[in-house]
C-alpha cells in the first residue's frame, strides 16, 4: 500500500511539474533542478538584493569612465537584476559586460533593442532590414530565419532577451515612433510574422519580448516624448490589439513589454499611463491572457510616464507622483516584473523597500516576481555563467549567412503595386531609351550602377526643371528613383512638394517607373498616379535593396512582394503584382547557386600574380552559376605605366571571340529560318565558289576546322613598302576619301577595294594537301560576305540590331573610337610592324582592321557582362530576357563534335573540350560545354551541366603581342579549375 502511495504521489509531483512547464514560459527543460536553483538563489538574497532583482538599467558601452563607474556602482551596491544594452562597439560591450558580470552576485540578465539586429544599437554588427519590410514577405520561413540569425548574434554577444519582435499593427500611417518597426496593418499578417520570428529566436536560445502593449499602432504621438492616447473600444483592442500576444503566448512567448500609453477603455483614469494600470496589466495581461512570463514596463525614462513625477510651472509636483521612486513603486503594484530604466534606481529600491515593510506589498508579490526573474536566468544558463569569448566576435557577428538572409529577404520583399501594360519587367530593349532621374537626399548610385548592367541607360541630373525636362526630351522610359537615408527607420520619407510636381509632370510625357526606397506610405502624397506606368515599393535604400530592385525591374528575379499597409486611396494593403523571372542574368552571392566564396576567392591571387608577373596589364573575370553571377572582379591597370585601373564598364578588344559573339548567333537565326544548314555547300551560298577547289565545303566542316583551309594570311604584309616595311602610298593615305574608306587606324585608310581582293585571296588559296584538323580564320570571311549579302546590310549592324540592342549588351560594338571615350577602351598593342601606332580603339586583328574593323572573325569589343549575357543566352538554349533568339535545337546542332572520331575536338563553330590531355580547358569540365579563346588573351566558356558561364578579358599583347606568358603558363584554365573546386557537392 505504502508503495502505491508513494507511485501516486510521484506521478502527482510529475504531472504538477508539467503543468507548471506547459504554462510557463520561462520553465527550463529541467524543471526540478530550475525551482531549486530559483529557491536556493532567492533565500540567499536580502530584502533590498531580491528588489534590486527587479532592475534593468541602461548602459551605453561607449560610455565616458565616470558615467561607467557609476553603472559599476548600481550594480555592486544594489545587487541589479540586469543590464539593457544601448549604442556602442560589440567589443567594448563584450569586455564591459564580462567586467559586470564578474561584480555581481547573481549572473546580470543582458537584454538589448535589436528588432533588426544588433545593429540596432551597435556599430560594427548585422542589420537586417526593417519590419515594414519583412511584412511584404510572403514566405514567413525567412522571417522564423531571421529571428533565428538575430538570435544567434544576440547569444553570441551574451544577450539573453531580446525586446522584439514588435507586434503594434500600424493603423496610422502618421505614427512617429512605430512606422517602419511595425510588420504592417493586417492584423493576421502582424501575428503571422511576429509568431514566426519568435520561433526563430526562442529556438536560438535568446527570449524573445512582444512589445508594445497593449498597442502602440494606432498612435500620432511618441511615448518617448508624451503619453499618446489610444482612442478605440475595449472590443476592438481586444480583437485587434491584444490578437498577437493572444497568440504568442500560447505558443510560449517569454515577455512582454508595456507601453506608456493612455487607454481610457481600459483604464478609467484619464491621463494614466497604462504601464502604471493594474487593471491593464494584471487583470488583462495576466489573468485574461493568461500570461505568465516575464513582464517589463517599457522603459520608465520615456516622458509618457516620467513626466508624472516632474515638478509643474510653479515648482510642485503633477498630482499622482511626489517621486520618481514612486513611479517605480506603482508599476510593480500595478504587475509588472522588471522596471526598465529607472530614472532613480536607489530611490525606486527604497519606495519598494518601505512599501514590503508597510505590508503594502507582500512577500507572496515580491517571490512572484523575482522569481519569475530568476527562472529566465536559468532558462537562459547562468547558472553555469561563462565570459563572452572575444576572439573572433565582429566576424561573428557578421557572417557571410546574414548577408546570403540579408539578399533573400530582399528578393521576396519589392513589390510592384502598379504595372500598367505590363510595363514591367522591361522587354523590347531596342525600343526604350532609358534614362534615370534621382529625387530625395540620400545617393542611388547603387541602383543606377546595377541599372547599367542591364541596358544602356543616362542618369539625368539638374536643379533646374525646365532644364531637366529638355534633357529628357531624348528618352522614352524614365525611372525615377526616390532615395532617402537609410539610416534608421525614423528618418524622413516623404517626397517635397517640388519632387511631387516633377513626378507629375515627367509622367505626362514619357513612360514613368516609380521605384520608392521608402516605407510605402510616401505614396499617400502622390495626387494621381494615372500617367504614372509602373510604381516600386523597395522599402529600402540599402545597397542591397538598390541592387535587387534594379534586378526586378529587368525581370532577372521575380516580384514577390505585397504591401503590409495601405497607401493613400491608390494602393491596398495585400496588393502586389506578381512577375516571374523572365531570365536575365541576376547578381547575388555564390553561396545562393551553391559555390563557396572563400574557395572561390583564391582566384584573386592568381589574377594579382599574373598582373605581378606582367602577363597582362589587366583583367575582367566574370564568373556566373545558375543564371547568377557571383563572381565580378577586375584587376590590373589598361596598360603597366598607365594610371587607368580597369574597371567593370571598361571594354577590351576580346579578338577570337567574335567568332561566337557576332557571326555565329546571325548564321543560327539562317538556319532557324531554313536559310542554310550544316550541310550547304559554299556555292550554294557562295556562287563565286562554283568551280573553285573549295567548292565541296560544307558550313559544318569549315565551322568544324576541318575543311583543309589555311590556319592565316598575312593579307597586311603585302600592302606594305618592300623597302620600309610600312604601309605603301599605293594602298594608304592619311585622309579619308570614296577611294580609301577602310579605317585600319588613326589617321590611317586602305584603300576601298582592297576588301575584296582578301575575299579573292581565300577562294583562290591553296588548300591543305591533307585532312585533318586546322584551325582557319577563313570560313568567317566568307560567312561575313555571305551574311552582308544576303541582308544586305553591314555585319556590325545587323548584330548589332538582332543581338545586342535587345540583349541590352550595350558595351558591345566594332569599332568603338567613334562610340565611347578612349578612358573606357583598354589598348591592345604597340604596333611596330603595321600601323606603328598605339592600338587603341581600333581592332588588333590586322584582317579585321582591313574590313574597317568589322571581321567575322573578329573586331568585337565588349566587357565580361555583356560577354556573359551572350554567353548565358548560349546556356539558356537561345533564350534570354523573355525573348527567343534561336531555337534550342539549333544551339544543339552547333555545340556537337561532329569529328571527334577524327581526332578533332571542335563544335560548329564553338570550340570544346580536350580529348586528351591537352586543349583549352582545365580538363575538369563537362563534355558539353563549349566556348572560344581570343588572341589578346580573352576566353569565354559555358557549360551545360553544371550551368557555369566563365568569361576572363585581357590584354596581354600590351604592348607586344610576343609576350605570351599568360597562355603559357595557363592562367585562364587554371582560373577555370579553380572555379570547379569551388562548387560544393
Amino acid at each position: 500500500m505504502r508503495h502505491i502511495y508513494f507511485v501516486i504521489f510521484s506521478l502527482f509531483i510529475s504531472l504538477s511539474a508539467f503543468s507548471q512547464a506547459a504554462n510557463n514560459p520561462l520553465a527550463a527543460s529541467n524543471v526540478e533542478a530550475q525551482h531549486k536553483w530559483v529557491d536556493s538563489v532567492y533565500h540567499s538574497l536580502t530584502l533590498k538584493e531580491k528588489i534590486g532583482q527587479l532592475y534593468m538599467i541602461m548602459i551605453f558601452s561607449d560610455q565616458d569612465e565616470k558615467t561607467k563607474q557609476a553603472n559599476t556602482e548600481l550594480v555592486r551596491n544594489y545587487k541589479l537584476g540586469g543590464v539593457i544594452y544601448s549604442l556602442g562597439g560589440p567589443v567594448k560591450q563584450a569586455k564591459l559586460n564580462n567586467e559586470l558580470q564578474a561584480i555581481s552576485k547573481v549572473p546580470l540578465l543582458i537584454g538589448m533593442d535589436a528588432e533588426w539586429g544588433l545593429g540596432m544599437r551597435l556599430d560594427s554588427t548585422y542589420s537586417f532590414p526593417w519590419n515594414m519590410t519583412l511584412g511584404a514577405i510572403k514566405d514567413n520561413a525567412l522571417i522564423e530565419r531571421t529571428g533565428q540569425y538575430i538570435g544567434e548574434h544576440c547569444k553570441r554577444l551574451g544577450v539573453h532577451f531580446n525586446f522584439a519582435p514588435v507586434v503594434d499593427i500600424n493603423t496610422n500611417s502618421n505614427n512617429p515612433i512605430i512606422g517602419n518597426r511595425s510588420f504592417g496593418e493586417s492584423r493576421d499578417n502582424v501575428t503571422d510574422k511576429a509568431m514566426a520570428f519568435m520561433k526563430g529566436m526562442q529556438g536560438a536560445g535568446v527570449l524573445a519580448n512582444a512589445k508594445h502593449f497593449p498597442g502602440h499602432g494606432d498612435t500620432d504621438q511618441d511615448s518617448h516624448k508624451t503619453l499618446p492616447s489610444v482612442s478605440f473600444d475595449e472590443k476592438r483592442i481586444d480583437s485587434i490589439e491584444l490578437y498577437p500576444y493572444k497568440t504568442l503566448i500560447k505558443a510560449g512567448l517569454s515577455s512582454v513589454m508595456v507601453a506608456h500609453l493612455n487607454v481610457p477603455s481600459l483604464e478609467s483614469r484619464l491621463g494614466y499611463p497604462s504601464s502604471l494600470s493594474r487593471h491593464i496589466v494584471t487583470d488583462i495581461l495576466k489573468k485574461r491572457l493568461g500570461f505568465n512570463g516575464l513582464i517589463f514596463t517599457d522603459a520608465l525614462n520615456m516622458r509618457g510616464v516620467a513626466d508624472l513625477a516632474l515638478p509643474d510651472v510653479d515648482g510642485n509636483t503633477s498630482n499622482e507622483f511626489t517621486t520618481r521612486g514612486a513611479i517605480d513603486l506603482e508599476a510593480f503594484k500595478a504587475g509588472n516584473d522588471v522596471l526598465l530604466i529607472s530614472e532613480d534606481v536607489p530611490e525606486g529600491i527604497a519606495r519598494i523597500e518601505q512599501a514590503y515593510n508597510s505590508g503594502e506589498i507582500s512577500e507572496e508579490r515580491l517571490s512572484h516576481s523575482v522569481k519569475k526573474v530568476l527562472q529566465a536566468k536559468y532558462k537562459v544558463g547562468l547558472n553555469n555563467y561563462e565570459p563572452i569569448g572575444l576572439h573572433n566576435l565582429k566576424e561573428d557577428l557578421n557572417r557571410l549567412k546574414d548577408d546570403l538572409l540579408y539578399e533573400e529577404l530582399i528578393e521576396n520583399a519589392l513589390t510592384i503595386v502598379k504595372n500598367e501594360q505590363n510595363v514591367l519587367p522591361f522587354q523590347n530593349l531596342e525600343t526604350k531609351s532609358f534614362a534615370y532621374v534621382g529625387i530625395g537626399d540620400d545617393s542611388g548610385s547603387a541602383f543606377f550602377n546595377e541599372l547599367k548592367k542591364y541596358t544602356k541607360i543616362h542618369k539625368i541630373e539638374s536643379d533646374d526643371f525646365k532644364t531637366l525636362t529638355n534633357k529628357l526630351q531624348a528618352y522614352n522610359t524614365v525611372i525615377i528613383g526616390f532615395h532617402r537615408s537609410n539610416e534608421n527607420p525614423w528618418k524622413p520619407y516623404k517626397f517635397s512638394e517640388e519632387e511631387l510636381d516633377w513626378i507629375t509632370q515627367i509622367s505626362k510625357s514619357h513612360t514613368v517607373i516609380l521605384d520608392i526606397f521608402v516605407k510605402p506610405y510616401a505614396l499617400i502624397d502622390l495626387n494621381d498616379v494615372t500617367d504614372i506606368e509602373a510604381v516600386v515599393v523597395s522599402y529600402q535604400n540599402s545597397i542591397i535593396a538598390q541592387k535587387k530592385s534594379a534586378q526586378l525591374l529587368f525581370g532577372a528575379i521575380p516580384s514577390k512582394g505585397i504591401l503590409p499597409v495601405s497607401a493613400g486611396d491608390y494602393f491596398k494593403v495585400g496588393d502586389g503584382v506578381f512577375n516571374n523571372a523572365i531570365e536575365r542574368l541576376r547578381y547575388g552571392l555564390p553561396e545562393r547557386v551553391g559555390m563557396n566564396s572563400e574557395r572561390l576567392n583564391k582566384i584573386d591571387s592568381v589574377a594579382q600574380m599574373a598582373i605581378k608577373e606582367k602577363m597582362t596589364p589587366g583583367i575582367q573575370l566574370l564568373i556566373a552559376r545558375k543564371g547568377m553571377v557571383v563572381y565580378n572582379k577586375n584587376f590590373g591597370k589598361h596598360t603597366y605605366k598607365g594610371r587607368e585601373t580597369v574597371s567593370s564598364d571598361d571594354i577590351y578588344d576580346v579578338a577570337s571571340l567574335t567568332k561566337i559573339l557576332a557571326t555565329l548567333p546571325l548564321l543560327m537565326e539562317l538556319v532557324d529560318q531554313g536559310i542554310v544548314t550544316l550541310d550547304t555547300k559554299l556555292p550554294e551560298i557562295l556562287p563565286e565558289y562554283k568551280d573553285s577547289n573549295k567548292a565541296n565545303i560544307t558550313i559544318k566542316s569549315m565551322l568544324s576546322h576541318y575543311a583543309r583551309l589555311r590556319p592565316w594570311e598575312p593579307f597586311y604584309y603585302k600592302t606594305l613598302d618592300s623597302v620600309t616595311k610600312k604601309p605603301s602610298a599605293k594602298y594608304y593615305r592619311r585622309e579619308r576619301s570614296k577611294a580609301f574608306d577602310l579605317e585600319v587606324a588613326k589617321n590611317l585608310f586602305l584603300r576601298t577595294d582592297y576588301e575584296d581582293s582578301i575575299q579573292e585571296i581565300i577562294k583562290d588559296s591553296e588548300l591543305l594537301s591533307r585532312l585533318r584538323y586546322r584551325y582557319s580564320d577563313f570560313p568567317y570571311y566568307m560567312l561575313k560576305k555571305f551574311i552582308e549579302y544576303h541582308y544586305d546590310r553591314r555585319l556590325d549592324e545587323l548584330v548589332q540590331n538582332h543581338f545586342y540592342d535587345p540583349l541590352g549588351a550595350n558595351y558591345t560594338m566594332y569599332n568603338p573610337y567613334h562610340k565611347m571615350s578612349d578612358k573606357k577602351i583598354v589598348p591592345t598593342e604597340v604596333d611596330d610592324y603595321y600601323r606603328y601606332q598605339e592600338i587603341h580603339g581600333y581592332v588588333h586583328d590586322m584582317g579585321a582592321a582591313m574590313q574597317n574593323g568589322v571581321g567575322g572573325h573578329a573586331g568585337i569589343f565588349s566587357n565580361a557582362n555583356d560577354v556573359a549575357k551572350i554567353m548565358q543566352l548560349y546556356l539558356q538554349k537561345g533564350f534570354y530576357g523573355g525573348k527567343r533568339y534561336i531555337k534550342p535545337e539549333t544551339i544543339d546542332m552547333f555545340n556537337t563534335c561532329y569529328y571527334c572520331n577524327k581526332d578533332n575536338r571542335r563544335g560548329v563553330g564553338f570550340d570544346k573540350p580536350q580529348l586528351e590531355e591537352e586543349g583549352p580547358t582545365c580538363g575538369c569540365i563537362s563534355m558539353t560545354s563549349f566556348g572560344h579563346s581570343g588572341f589578346t588573351g580573352t576566353y569565354a566558356w559555358a557549360d551545360p551541366e553544371e550551368e557555369i558561364v566563365y568569361v576572363f578579358l585581357a590584354n596581354r599583347t600590351y604592348p607586344k603581342a610576343e609576350n605570351n606568358v599568360l597562355l603559357r603558363e595557363n592562367i585562364r584554365t587554371i582560373i577555370q579549375r579553380l572555379i570547379y573546386e569551388a562548387i560544393d557537392n
